[in-house]
């Protein structure tokens, strides 16, 4: 039996045909009246795509902001809450697809954390490349490498995750939630050099393209980034670094904006925006 891909609530997005090639009865997220967003991260920040959200993670991000206020990960539906998914075939996946690009030719396939439904994903990845001829990016938090799968990606986006990132017993407490599964585990799984070196290896190997995508909120997550992650792997570029805000709204952004640019700046590191939150907020789907 084939095997089914877990897509968190918005699945495919933003889409406005059905999989087999139906109008669907209401405008997507965007509120545009044509599939497609634009890439609101990283190296192809502003270009036309759509996105494949995949249903659960391994690790439970819960950062601090500078004023002290906890942020989770702004998908927590595709990790902490994953009741509403969809189970559905590689197939129906790329028929969504299909149906849904006019123009774009990029397709980002995110989460959740994809290497958890990497025999699914890499057929999928397959069909979208070979059938399809679309432009792959993958994002990832960097703890699972799966060369089957790699193979057909052009980008990896991975964002390995920082020690602001790691649930602790304040944050638990402020956000009402248990010690369990990964929320237990979430510090020791989310580093993995390893893993990371895999995949720079097989990019310079290959002469596909990676970023090494950061979170950040504190002015020590500079010593951080260099000493746990970039003094510990071989032959990445700085151009292959890139510091993002921590913050799912624009006031959450505000706190941690100017720092992080300051500190991209200085190391001549990437600065990239959240061009989605920008434009649309944080609602889903867009």
């Amino acid at each position: 039996m084939a095997q089914l891909l877990s897509l968190a609530n918005e699945g495919v997005f933003p889409i406005t045909r059905d999989a087999v090639g139906q109008l669907l009865p209401h405008l997507p997220a965007t509120g545009m009246p044509h599939p497609g967003t634009v890439q609101g991260e990283g190296k192809l920040a502003g270009v036309p795509s759509l996105f494949v959200r995949l249903a659960s993670c391994n690790l439970r991000c819960i950062w601090q902001l500078p004023d002290g206020s906890y942020s989770r990960c702004d998908t927590p539906y595709a990790s902490f809450d994953t009741r509403e998914i969809l189970s559905v075939s590689p197939q129906h996946v790329k028929q969504l697809v299909a149906h849904n690009l006019g123009q774009v030719r990029h397709v980002v396939l995110t989460g959740g954390e994809p290497l958890l439904q990497k025999g699914a994903l890499s057929e999928l990845a397959r069909m979208l490349k070979e059938e399809l001829g679309l432009h792959l990016t993958m994002e990832t938090n960097g703890t699972a490498y799966y060369e089957p799968l790699a193979k057909h990606i052009d980008l990896f986006s991975i964002s390995p995750k920082l020690e602001n990132s790691t649930p602790n017993s304040a944050k638990l407490a402020a956000l009402g939630l248990q010690t369990s599964g990964p929320l237990s585990f979430h510090g020791q799984r989310r580093r993995n050099i390893e893993v990371l070196q895999n995949y720079i290896d097989f990019c310079r190997a290959t002469n596909k393209d990676l970023q090494l995508k950061f979170v950040v909120a504190r002015a020590s997550e500079e010593e951080e980034i260099k000493r746990d992650f970039l003094d510990q792997l071989r032959h990445w570029q700085a151009s292959d670094v890139m510091l993002m805000p921590l913050g799912a709204s624009m006031e959450e952004l505000q706190q941690t904006t100017p720092l992080v640019l300051d500190m991209a700046i200085r190391n001549g590191w990437r600065f990239t925006p959240r061009v989605h939150i920008e434009l649309f907020g944080s609602k889903p789907g867009v």
